[in-house]
Formats: C-alpha cells, sequence, structure tokens
C-alpha cells in the first residue's frame, strides 16, 4: 500500500519518533505537521488541544494517509480515543508504548514521569502504568520550559543544561529507577536530562515501542509499502520554515526536506 504515513505534533518534537519510524520503516513515506505556531500545547486547554490535533488530522487525511500517529503526549492524552474512534485509518499514540516500555525497563517498579503540564494533569500516563502494573510507584512532574527551550532551537548549550538541571531538582528527593520522557521533545534534551538523574536511572522515550506499535500494524494489515521509488518525505509547518528546517536537517540528517507552510483558522 502505497500511501503515506501521517504523523502529528505541537511542534519538532515528533521528529524525535520520525527518526525511529524512517529508521525502522526505511521503505516509507511520512508527511509530517508540526504546529509550531501555536506550540506548546501544554498550557493550553484540552478542547483547544483537541481542535487543533483534529485540524492536522483532517489536513493529512486529504493527503490520503493509511495510518496517523499522534507524535505529541498532551495531543495523545486528550484525543487519541476520539481518534480512533472516527478516523478510516488506524490511529496510534505514544503514551501506552511508553509506558509499556517504562515496565519493561523498571527492576523496582519505580517511574518517574517528565511531561507538559496538560500531560502530567491528565493522568493519562498514570494510568497506562497502572493499567500495565497495578503495583508502580510513580513520580510525575511537569517541566513547563522545556518545549519552549527545543523550539527555540538552544537544547545544547549551558543554559539549557542548567534549566534542565534545576527544574528536576524536586526529583532528588524522590525514588525511581526509570523515566520517561514523556514529551516527545525531551529527547533532544536527554543527555542534560541523564546528567540530572545520575547513571543509575534509566531514561527512555516512546519513540521506540510507537514504532514497534506502528510497524506491527502495517504488517497485520498488509499495508507496507511496495513501490518504494518514490518516497520523498514532506514536512509542513505553521511557523517558521528556516528554524524548522534547520531542526529536520540536524535531527533526521536530511540534506533539503520539503517544508511547506501552512496554517488553520
Amino acid at each position: 500500500m502505497n500511501a503515506p504515513i501521517g504523523v502529528i505534533d505541537s511542534g519538532v518534537g515528533g521528529l524525535t519518533v520520525v527518526k525511529e519510524l524512517m529508521r525502522r520503516l526505511p521503505n516509507e513515506q511520512f508527511l509530517y505537521i508540526g504546529d509550531t505556531a501555536r506550540c506548546p500545547y501544554g498550557p493550553r486547554s484540552a478542547s483547544e488541544v483537541r481542535k487543533f490535533t483534529w485540524q492536522m488530522a483532517e489536513r493529512l487525511q486529504a493527503h490520503s494517509i493509511k495510518m496517523l500517529v499522534v507524535a505529541c503526549n498532551t495531543a495523545t492524552a486528550v484525543a487519541l480515543e476520539s481518534l480512533q474512534k472516527k478516523c478510516p485509518f488506524p490511529v496510534v499514540g505514544v503514551i501506552f508504548p511508553g509506558a509499556r516500555a517504562a515496565i519493561k525497563a523498571t527492576k523496582r517498579s519505580e517511574v518517574c514521569i517528565l511531561g507538559t503540564s496538560g500531560t502530567i494533569q491528565s493522568g493519562a500516563y498514570e494510568q497506562a502504568l497502572k493499567s500495565l502494573s497495578s503495583s508502580c510507584h510513580i513520580v510525575p512532574l511537569a517541566c513547563p520550559s522545556f518545549v519552549p527551550l527545543v523550539e527555540s532551537g538552544e537544547y545544547e548549550g549551558d543554559f539549557a543544561k542548567e534549566l534542565v538541571s534545576k527544574t528536576l531538582e524536586p526529583l532528588l528527593r524522590e525514588s525511581f529507577d526509570t523515566l520517561i520522557l514523556g514529551c516527545t521533545h525531551y529527547p533532544l534534551l536527554q543527555n542534560h536530562i541523564e546528567q540530572a538523574v545520575g547513571p543509575n536511572v534509566t531514561v527512555l522515550s516512546s519513540a521506540e515501542e510507537t514504532a514497534d506499535d506502528v510497524e506491527e500494524i502495517l504488517n497485520y494489515y498488509r499495508m507496507q509499502r511496495k513501490d518504494v521509488n518514490d518516497q520523498s518525505h514532506i514536512f509542513f509547518t505553521t511557523g517558521s520554515i528556516p528554524m524548522f528546517k534547520t531542526t529536520i536537517t540536524k535531527w533526521l540528517e536530511i540534506v533539503n526536506p520539503t517544508i511547506e507552510q501552512i496554517s488553520f483558522k
């Protein structure tokens, strides 16, 4: 099935999921929307996030996608269920795969979740973790400054390191051996996060487990791409193309990505 796979996110964070999808599924074509003009989603109301998520899903549906990956944890928390019920194609979120990865990794059944305010307040990760292990001890922490930091492109320097360290100070009083990067922007800060929590904590994202789910669905429904001659990926942004291009080029190592600017009412 030669139709593309759609991926949506509040900004550039979902590119961390796209990177793993491209590695795992090199024959597939991906269409990505990063809603950078309205990012971050974390502080927004659930109704706003749901509206924005549906706008992106409908835009990609017009491109005849065969599957949708909601690569935004906040959007997954509030809109995944409605998307799965109403979309005419499979829809995959990132929260349950992330929780599944954490339960596999933890040795003491103690898991920390870093996420946006919206994701943490939704309790979606706690629900997913408890559904997999009822005895799991969960330590949630909202990190509202992380997404703007990544979107600014200033996520590698000393300022980012200091901001991450200060934000994660409350975790020094907590006990956990596994930490979920509960926002797809956060892997871009992973080195700083790992330094802040120390070498005894396993830090993981949902990207690999999400790619597992996508691959499994493709195989189950026999939707793998047959014609690999035309698989150019297309990236859409609601914000600045140059800044978006810089992140795509650096993170995905695509020299001349195809980028189009779009807008929503």
